[in-house]
C-alpha cells in the first residue's frame, strides 16, 4: 500500500498559477460583489484551494463609483474613523464617502470578507479598484467576469 496515494494535495506558493479577471461593478449590490470577489481573491473557486496558502487570482473592479446598496443603506449605513484624539470620531455615510474616495466602499467591503492577518493582507494586494471604466491592466489580458 502506497502511503502517498492517500495524501491530500496541498498547494505550494511557488506552484500557484494566477489569472486576471475584470469585473464591471456598475449597478451591482456591494455585498454580493464583495463576497464573490473575496472568494476569487482567496482562490476558493479552484480545485487546488488550500486555506493557508494564497491560491487566488487578481481581480480588477471598474466602475466602483456606481455600486449600489440594497434597502436604505445608502443613507443609514455609517463608516467610522477615529483620529486618536478626544472628540476625533467621524461618521460618514456612503454618499459622503463616494464623493471624496469612490473606491473606498468596494475596498472596505472586500477587505472585511478576507482573512485577518498577513495572509489576508497579501490577498488584498491582488485587488485593483478603479472609479471609472479605464484601468492600466490591459497587458495582463484580464477575462471578463460576470457577477450576478
Amino acid at each position: 500500500m502506497n502511503v502517498n496515494s492517500y495524501s491530500t494535495a496541498s498547494a505550494k506558493p511557488a506552484e500557484v498559477e494566477r489569472k486576471w479577471y475584470v469585473v464591471d461593478a456598475e449597478n451591482l449590490i456591494v455585498g454580493r460583489l464583495a463576497s464573490q470577489v473575496a472568494g476569487i481573491l482567496r482562490g476558493k473557486h479552484k480545485p487546488s484551494f488550500t486555506p493557508h496558502v494564497d491560491t487566488g487570482d487578481y481581480v480588477v473592479v471598474i466602475n466602483a463609483d456606481k455600486v449600489k446598496f440594497s434597502g436604505q443603506k445608502e443613507l443609514d449605513k455609517e463608516y467610522f474613523s477615529y483620529s486618536g484624539y478626544p472628540g476625533g470620531a467621524k461618521f460618514q455615510t456612503p454618499r459622503d464617502v463616494r464623493k471624496r474616495r469612490p473606491t473606498f466602499i468596494v475596498e472596505t467591503a472586500v477587505r472585511g470578507m478576507l482573512p485577518k492577518g498577513p495572509l489576508g493582507r497579501q490577498m488584498f494586494k491582488k485587488l485593483k479598484v478603479y472609479a471609472g471604466t479605464e484601468h492600466p491592466h490591459a497587458p495582463q489580458n484580464p477575462e471578463e467576469l460576470s457577477i450576478k
